[in-house]
């Protein structure tokens, strides 16, 4: 009776040790996989899930909005380097009189500001009116130029989250043509359009985001640059009328 048991026990033992032992390489297989798995993951690949009619156009969006963030910023950087004593040395040429000296100033300058006043320097001697109307004008030129290629960063901001959100609506289309198609819902058959529809709306909201943040940026750089334009252009306008005062 005793080894009758015993010999149960062992059958019993040696039962779960198997089972135990499966499961083992059951689990140490699902990791070998699962490691294999992250070991072929491409960010390349999982971008083109979103299909490559969607994800071309945000990257050549994403492109553009890069190449005109760095162009304006390297623009407006230009633009906005002169010296402080700029102002102070042009009030010195006007009240001697010496307006080559004062053009000469302008020309070295080279920022909208100088060309904006070199134009008033040139209608010296008109009414003060039409001085101004040249300075303005020109101001207007200028202000379009440092303004150059902003309003396609707009448009970038606002268009790529809806290209995203058009790759969406295709991505779920494809999902329930899946479902229709194999009747029986499995996540393979319907994982390739979730997919496409969840990346296709991170991309294009991350290239919006970008776009938008870059836009405002150049904007408030391009406008501490108008204040300053209209600053010099009314002091300008004072200094030619503290003669006749």
């Amino acid at each position: 009776m005793i080894s009758t048991n015993f010999l149960f026990s062992g059958l019993v033992f040696a039962q779960t040790m198997t089972v135990g032992g499966a499961g083992a390489v059951t689990e140490a297989t699902e990791v070998g996989a699962t490691e294999v798995a992250t070991a072929d993951f491409s960010i390349f690949d999982l971008l083109m899930s979103g299909g490559w009619y969607i994800m071309l156009p945000l990257a050549l969006m994403s492109f553009f909005a890069i190449f005109i963030f760095f162009e304006r910023s390297m623009a407006i950087n230009r633009a906005s380097k002169e010296d402080e004593n700029f102002m102070a040395k042009l009030k010195d040429y006007l009240s001697a009189g010496s307006l080559d000296s004062a053009r000469n100033l302008c020309e070295q300058a080279g920022t909208p500001i100088a060309r904006m006043l070199h134009k008033g320097i040139s209608r010296i001697g008109k009414p003060l009116k039409d001085i101004s109307t040249s300075i303005e004008n020109i101001g207007k030129l200028e202000i379009y130029r440092l303004e150059n290629n902003l309003s396609s960063l707009a448009t970038i901001a606002g268009a790529a989250p809806m290209i995203g959100f058009l790759g969406t609506v295709i991505g779920m289309v494809n999902v329930f043509l899946d479902m229709e198609a194999v009747g029986m819902v499995r996540v393979e058959d319907i994982s390739s359009g979730t997919k496409q529809a969840m990346i296709t709306t991170i991309v294009g909201l991350i290239v919006g985001i970008i776009a938008y943040v870059a836009y405002n940026h150049l904007v408030s750089r391009v406008t501490k640059i108008i204040y300053r334009m209209e600053a010099s252009s009314l002091e300008f306008i004072d200094i030619l009328e503290e003669p006749s005062a």
